[in-house]
């Protein structure tokens, strides 16, 4: 029972992680693609477990490491990988469109400050990935790689599984969060200044009962290895 809990509680609470952090991953899917919205040309579900497979990878790298080290890989994996995203996305839509990143949700970059309104194409939700939405954006890949790295810890080191099992049945874990997330979501989302942020609830308590029934299948199935 000590190892059911602590599996339930791994992985209810990194379901809950990874959902969250899509929230804060900047996705314009098509419009972006078109530079006529802001965020990164592709789907969240693409992008969140683009992302979330790199963390992985990170994560196993260091899978002989103490629970800490591989925590912090995932996410350093998944936040890097964003980041390389995003700034080769601002390279296409400055050099290649020729436009500046900026949002159409709010008038100026709740970071730096910055009035937005006057670089914004009439007819479009902005373009590019402005400051709030690339800090946003690496802030989701932290939080989404850690729970991930998170996931992986409980099924190779609580319930004993190989390191390929466990990280196939992590995506896994990974691609249902995620695609609860774009259910929720509905499209795209610039980040933590969207108004769409705000169905974060929802998304939570899908991702906990996800996270639960996930937890006990995985118990189980470990039993019969």
């Amino acid at each position: 029972m000590d190892k059911l809990l602590a599996v339930l509680v791994l992985i209810t609470l990194g379901s809950i992680m990874v959902n969250v952090g899509v929230h804060y991953v900047p996705v314009g899917g098509a419009p972006a693609a078109m530079a006529t919205a802001t965020g990164v040309g592709t789907g969240t579900t693409q992008l969140a477990a683009g992302s979330g497979l790199t963390g992985l990878i990170t994560a196993a790298a260091m899978s002989k490491k103490p629970f800490l080290v591989i925590l912090w890989n995932g996410a350093l994996g998944a936040a890097t990988m964003m980041a390389i995203t995003m700034m080769v996305g601002n390279f296409i839509y400055v050099y290649g469109v020729g436009c500046p990143p900026c949002s159409a949700k709010v008038d100026k970059d709740p970071i730096t400050g910055w009035d937005q309104e006057a670089y914004v194409t009439p007819g479009t939700e902005g373009h590019g990935i402005p400051t709030v939405s690339f800090v946003s954006g690496i802030f989701g890949g932290l939080l989404g790689g850690s729970g991930g790295a998170m996931v992986y810890y409980a099924l190779y080191k609580v319930l004993g599984m190989s390191a390929a099992l466990a990280g196939i049945l992590a995506m896994g874990f990974f691609y249902a969060n995620a695609v609860l997330a774009s259910y929720n979501i509905g499209g795209t989302i610039e980040g933590y200044h969207d108004p769409k942020f705000t169905r974060l609830p929802k998304a939570v308590v899908c991702s906990l009962v996800f996270g639960i029934v996930a937890s006990v299948i995985a118990y189980y199935l470990s039993t019969l290895m």
